[in-house]
């Protein structure tokens, strides 16, 4: 049996910004129906957000098979803490290992970038199971949950940056 190769991991650019939409609004179609909710934040997302969320020199990533776009992440650092958010993955692509890529890829890059950076963190929805099992296996732990609607909660996650100095939890 033959295993897909694995995703090619590069820097997106501005003129990827249409391409990395449509993805998003067919990854995200599933977390909508699983939380009855059509309105969740990466589907409301507009073509120009993330454009601008490119250009403003934000640490957005795209997976590449062949010469289409199957994945994307972005992050950002504030204050010695990354911030991870719109983890997508094509539907028809998925458990191939190119959110872990992408994941880990982000990681990479924003602590080269930050040598401040400390921890991680991301969320997802508490019915989110795929999406727990991935950050946990990546070495996020919860530290809260949000309630955010009568059907959703948000629950939290961080991870230490290895070999340095975390930050204590908040209470």
């Amino acid at each position: 049996m033959r295993t897909a190769p694995e995703p090619v991991v590069a820097a997106a650019a501005a003129e990827d910004a249409g391409e990395i939409w449509t993805l998003q609004r067919a990854a995200f179609v599933d977390e909508a129906q699983l939380y009855g909710d059509p309105f969740v934040l990466p589907l409301a997302e507009t073509l120009d957000n993330i454009r601008r969320g490119i250009e403003s020199g934000g640490c957005v990533l795209k997976a590449l098979a062949g010469h289409r776009i199957v994945g994307a992440v972005r992050g950002r650092v504030e204050d010695g803490t990354g911030l991870v958010n719109r983890l997508c993955v094509a539907p028809d692509q998925r458990r191939r290992g190119i959110a872990r890529a992408l994941m880990r890829a982000l990681e990479e890059r924003l602590a080269e970038a930050h040598p401040d950076l400390a921890e991680l963190r991301v969320f997802t929805g508490q019915q989110s199971e795929p999406n727990l099992r991935l950050y946990r296996s990546l070495g996020y732990a919860e530290t809260s949950r949000e309630r955010m609607s009568d059907h959703l909660a948000l629950v939290h996650m961080r991870k230490a940056v290895p070999g340095r100095a975390a930050r204590p939890a908040a209470l």
